[in-house]
């Protein structure tokens, strides 16, 4: 009977000790699935999270190019939207410039093109190379209108990558056609239409 006892006493304590790692590890089970839960809302708010800046163009070189360019974020693209107005009839190239200065008449305070990979100018995406502010060229109609509009992942607004990030930078309307041969360049013309990209 005493063995019984001793036995019974001994499955108590195994039951009582297993209850208590149950119910600990069930709570630190229940904290971690609180923390996971936790860090993918925050994840999804941060990549929910658009952020969209505008500015207005500037006319240069005693042109009437004016307009505006708006860009946005969404979930690791950078969107680009240009509205311009005033342009001759046809094509244009548009670039981003090096600085954020529109200050001169002819556009050329915004420096060169933005090259933060110091790599040859030419047509976005060539194997050859091409400058991250290398858009293109666009086509203005009979009324001298135009939108302009070019998204991708190699740029970022306000990052911490200085090879991504643009703001600081110029948005420059030229006059003429980016060839995408000419360097460093492309001899594109006259400057006629800036704005600076400043948060």
């Amino acid at each position: 009977m005493k063995t019984i006892k001793l036995i019974a006493l001994g499955v108590l304590l195994t039951a009582s000790f297993n209850c208590k790692d149950f119910k600990e590890g069930l709570k630190q089970g229940m904290e971690d699935a609180k923390a996971e839960a936790e860090a993918a809302k925050e994840m999804e708010e941060k990549e929910m999270a658009v952020e969209s800046i505008t500015f207005k163009m500037e006319a240069k070189s005693e042109s009437n190019v004016t307009g505006e360019v708006t860009f946005t974020e969404d979930g690791g693209t950078v969107s680009m939207t240009a509205m311009l107005t005033g342009l001759t009839t046809g094509e244009h190239a548009i670039h981003i410039h090096d600085k954020a200065d529109c200050s001169s008449a002819d556009g050329k305070s915004t420096g060169g093109h933005w090259n933060p990979t110091s790599t040859p100018h030419g047509k976005w995406g060539a194997e050859e190379g091409y400058h991250k502010g290398d858009i293109g060229n666009f086509m203005a109609d009979a009324e001298g209108n135009a939108t302009v509009t070019f998204a991708t992942d190699e740029w970022c607004i306000g990052c911490d990558d200085d090879t991504k990030n643009i703001v600081g930078k110029g948005v420059i309307v030229h006059q003429g056609v980016d060839d995408f041969t000419s360097q460093p360049s492309g001899a594109a013309g006259a400057r006629v239409s800036c704005t600076g990209i400043i948060q």
